[in-house]
């Protein structure tokens, strides 16, 4: 068995199979993350095989660390991977770097089969030709070498590299899932390089053979590269290759202008997880970036989604990332979890946030969880438990509340009474006791409950009212803050 039949014969038959294959160059940006979910999710709808491949054959750009960063990514949001450089396969290795080898096998037989071709030419000559107009296109200098002009050069040791035979003549037709079929004339394409003079394939060559080899029938890419698209095609045709099905998705855009960038400080997953967003529903709100299921709802698990997937729901339009619709989302998310997981998912928050041992934690998360729309927000909310900021005092005016410095100080210190006389510091002691100066003042509830909520926290938004707060506090903190509120009335 000669070594192509052996690669092919590694290759899985009569299923889906989908990659994901990211260069380790840095963080996981959206658009990286919305790739790799709409892979996993095409592979997973079908019933199919989902691969990591990690491509680092630009070592200028390689980041140490991203590798780990993208298993770290792909585990934390459940994009776990059947194939991979972690977990094996049949057709590995699954670092590009690792298959180098098989490059030049391929190229020399496209060369054979007429697709290819040896060029010569300097960096000098190269340079020259382009001194005028640096986007020209290479002249076919070395496209008609005779096979001995090429033996001479060969046998005197000349660099080369190996480009891609385009057709001078007619169309090369590029059929995209989304974007439908796209004619290009041949004679508006490059003989672009395959092979680099040291051996290593540039990144449209090594993408077609490890497609190939690996059995890939779904390609998930940026729409970036349908220009480049129908020299895919000419690789596939000159090897007697099936062509993938193609799915080119319009980029995530920062606003109707720019694209997202890490340069401009748009975020990364990392970074929308150290934000306090969960990864449910960031994973949610990406499937959404560019992709509808139709209808009206927007809150899908990855199980639903994997079960709904369709590639025809793509859109051809740029998807603009809305950090607002993503915050409303992860919302969502927040109530629906249960007590317990929020506590635990609230609980480093809180104790960054708060020193006082006689706060309860878990009664604390439960007001919180209703109002938290991120988990970064908590800190903000819960400040005063340790310390009661120095407040303005127009903060007792409340509209609605009918509030004024006059009936807040009326209302103050009818409360502290009350409030000291307590023996029992539970919720319905309290409740019962501050409505019973609302009774004994014969004013509305407002008038009461919100200068004790001022005077508790300094704030006029907080987590539970008068009540709730008295509890957090405790009866000594509390009266010393009712005390304070008086001082500051009068």
């Amino acid at each position: 068995m000669d070594y192509f039949t052996e690669q092919e014969a590694r290759i899985p038959k009569g299923t889906v199979r989908t990659r994901f294959a990211p260069s380790p160059t840095g963080y996981m940006h959206v658009g990286n993350l919305r790739t790799a979910l709409y892979t996993w999710l095409i592979a997973r709808h079908a019933g199919g095989t989902f691969i990591l491949r990690i491509e680092d054959t630009d070592q200028e750009r390689l980041v140490e660390g991203a590798t780990d960063v993208i298993y770290n990514t792909m585990k934390q949001c459940g994009l776990t991977h059947d194939e991979g450089p972690d977990v094996g396969g049949p057709v590995g290795p699954y670092i590009q770097s690792e298959r180098r080898s098989m490059y030049g096998k391929y190229a020399e037989l496209l060369i054979e089969k007429g697709g290819a071709y040896r060029c010569f030419c300097s960096k000098e000559r190269l340079d020259a030709l382009h001194a005028d107009n640096p986007t020209a296109k290479y002249d076919g200098h070395c496209r008609n070498l005779t096979q001995q002009e090429i033996d001479e050069k060969l046998a005197a040791g000349v660099p080369y590299v190996i480009r891609q035979k385009i057709p001078h003549e007619g169309t090369t037709t590029f059929s995209d899932a989304i974007f439908g079929d796209i004619t290009v004339p041949n004679e508006d394409l490059d003989d672009n390089i395959l092979l680099k003079s040291d051996g290593l394939p540039t990144y449209n060559f090594a993408n077609v053979i490890d497609d190939h080899t690996m059995g890939i029938t779904h390609v998930v890419r940026g729409s970036e590269y349908l220009s480049s698209a129908p020299k895919y095609n000419l690789l596939y045709q000159a090897f007697g290759w099936d062509i993938p099905t193609y799915i080119h998705c319009s980029p995530v855009m920062r606003d109707a202008q720019h694209k997202m960038s890490k340069r401009h400080g748009d975020p990364s997953f990392e970074d929308l997880i150290a934000e306090g967003y969960l990864t449910d529903a960031v994973i949610n709100y990406v499937a959404l970036l560019g992709w509808s299921p139709g209808g009206e709802r927007e809150i899908y698990s990855l199980d639903e989604l994997k079960d709904i997937f369709d590639i025809h729901g793509i859109s051809k339009s740029p998807a603009v990332f809305d950090k607002a619709k993503l915050t409303w989302m992860n919302a969502e998310y927040i109530k629906a979890m249960t007590p317990e997981a929020f506590y635990e998912a609230a609980l480093p928050y809180l104790t960054a946030a708060i020193h006082n041992p006689a706060v309860d934690l878990r009664y604390l998360a439960a007001l919180l969880q209703p109002r938290c729309e991120v988990l970064t927000d908590l800190a903000e909310r819960v400040d005063f438990l340790d310390t009661l900021p120095d407040y303005d005092p127009a903060l007792y005016v409340h509209k609605k509340m009918k509030t004024t410095p006059e009936n807040s100080l009326q209302a103050l210190q009818a409360a502290l009474p009350a409030l000291e006389a307590l023996s029992d510091w539970s919720e319905s002691a309290i409740h019962d006791t501050l409505f019973g100066v609302v009774e004994q003042l014969g004013v509305k509830n407002g008038v009461v409950l919100w200068p004790v909520r001022v005077a508790l926290s300094g704030k006029a938004s907080t987590p539970g009212g008068a009540v709730e707060l008295c509890l957090l506090l405790g009866k000594d903190e509390s009266l010393r803050r009712l005390r304070d509120g008086i001082a500051r009335l009068r």
